[in-house]
C-alpha cells in the first residue's frame, strides 16, 4: 500500500464550547491508502483533553509507516490487528488507518460501505445539531439559524436549567444534553428531573469519567436515561459502563475506529444498552464512515460538518437530520481540497 497525509485547519460556523474549553479552529488529519489502483480515506481529530494534536499523530503515523506500506490490504479487520500493536496508545492515530483501510476495501469490491455489511439503511436514525454553550440569546439565536428536528445542548453553567427553559420556547424539536463531566451528584438528579419536564430524551456524561461511585447514585435515581461519552472510550469501557449508564456514545477516534466501534455495538447490545456514535467535530471524511453504521445505532451525532465553516470532502450530505449516502462505493468521501 501507498500512505499519504493530509493536515487540515478548519473553521468553525461559531466559537465551539463547551463546559471546559471554547475553540474556533478543528485542527483535523486525514489519511489515504492506495493499493491497485484504489483509494481509501480515513479521519482522525486533534484533542486537547486526549493529548492529541496533529503533529503527534502523524509523528506515530510516520513512525510505522514502513509497515503500514509493506502491508497488502485483505480486510480491514485483518489490518487492524496487525497494526494494534503498534498504535495500542495512540487510537486517533489508529482510527484514521482503519476508517481508510474500510474505504478502500469497499471500493475494491465495488460496494458502499453499508451493502458490504448487508445492512438496511430504511430505518436510519436522525443526526441532531449541536448548541454549544454561549449566552442564552445567542444560543436562541443559533437555533433559530439552524431549525432542525433534534438539538444536543451543551451544558455546565450555572444557568442550566435556564437555558433549556428559554431554548424550549422558541422548538418543539427533541432535546439531548451533554454537560462534559460538569456535575455532580445533586445538580445532575436536580437537572434530569427539571428536564424531562421540558421534552428532554438524555443526558449525555453528566459527572466526570473517574467518578464511577457518584454515577451509580445517579443511575439509581436519575429521571432521564444516562449515555457515557468520557467514560467509554475502547472497547474495556462497554462492560465497565453497564449499571451506571443506559447507553454509550462510541467516537470512532477515540476507541481506534470501525473495526473495534462494531465490536462495541455488539457487547452493548448484548447488554441491553442503548448506542451512539458522536462526533469529534470530524469533517465530511469521518462523518461519511459514521454513516455506515447507522442502521446498529438508537441514537447519532454526527453533525460536524454542519459545524464547520470549512470542509475536506465531498461525501454523505446532512438534511433536516436525515443523512444521504454519496453515489459512490466506500464510505463515498472524496477530497475537494488536495
Amino acid at each position: 500500500m501507498e500512505l499519504a497525509l493530509y493536515p487540515f485547519e478548519l473553521k468553525f460556523r461559531h466559537t465551539f464550547t463547551i463546559s471546559r474549553k471554547s475553540k474556533d479552529v478543528q485542527p483535523l488529519l486525514v489519511a489515504e491508502l492506495r493499493q491497485n489502483g484504489y483509494s481509501g480515506l480515513g479521519e482522525t481529530a486533534d484533542n486537547s483533553y486526549y493529548n492529541m494534536t496533529v503533529p503527534r499523530l502523524m509523528e506515530a503515523i510516520n513512525q510505522h509507516r514502513s509497515i503500514i506500506e509493506a502491508y497488502t490490504l485483505d480486510t480491514p479487520e485483518a489490518f487492524w490487528e496487525k497494526l494494534y500493536p503498534l498504535f495500542a496508545d495512540n487510537m486517533f492515530a489508529l482510527c484514521a488507518l482503519d476508517l481508510a483501510a474500510h474505504d478502500l476495501y469497499a471500493k475494491m469490491q465495488g460496494k458502499k460501505l453499508y451493502e458490504l455489511w448487508g445492512l438496511d439503511i430504511s430505518h436510519n436514525p436522525l443526526t441532531d445539531y449541536t448548541i454549544g454553550i454561549d449566552t442564552i440569546e445567542n444560543m436562541v439565536n443559533k437555533l433559530r439559524e439552524f431549525p432542525w428536528p433534534i438539538y444536543k445542548i451543551k451544558l455546565g453553567t450555572p444557568d442550566d436549567i435556564a437555558i433549556i427553559k428559554e431554548l424550549r420556547r422558541h422548538t418543539a424539536a427533541i432535546f439531548r444534553v451533554d454537560a462534559n463531566c460538569a456535575w455532580g451528584v445533586e445538580e445532575t438528579l436536580r437537572n434530569a428531573a427539571a428536564f424531562r419536564e421540558l421534552g428532554v430524551e438524555f443526558i449525555e456524561q453528566p459527572m466526570p469519567a473517574a467518578d464511577w461511585e457518584g454515577m451509580q447514585q445517579v443511575f439509581e435515581r436519575s429521571a432521564l436515561p444516562l449515555i457515557a461519552d468520557e467514560s467509554c472510550i475502547v472497547e474495556a469501557d462497554v462492560e465497565r459502563c453497564h449499571g451506571y449508564f443506559h447507553g454509550i456514545n462510541i467516537k470512532l477516534t477515540k476507541c481506534g475506529g470501525i473495526t473495534p466501534a462494531r465490536r462495541m455495538i455488539a457487547s452493548a447490545k448484548h447488554l441491553g444498552m442503548k448506542v451512539m456514535t458522536g462526533s469529534m467535530n470530524e469533517s465530511t471524511v469521518g462523518t461519511s464512515a459514521v454513516a455506515h453504521l447507522l442502521p446498529y445505532l438508537d441514537y447519532v451525532d454526527m453533525d460536524g460538518p454542519l459545524l464547520l465553516a470549512e470542509d475536506t470532502s465531498d461525501g454523505v450530505k446532512i438534511i433536516d437530520g436525515r443523512i444521504a449516502y454519496a453515489d459512490r462505493p466506500g464510505t463515498g468521501a472524496v477530497l475537494i481540497n488536495n
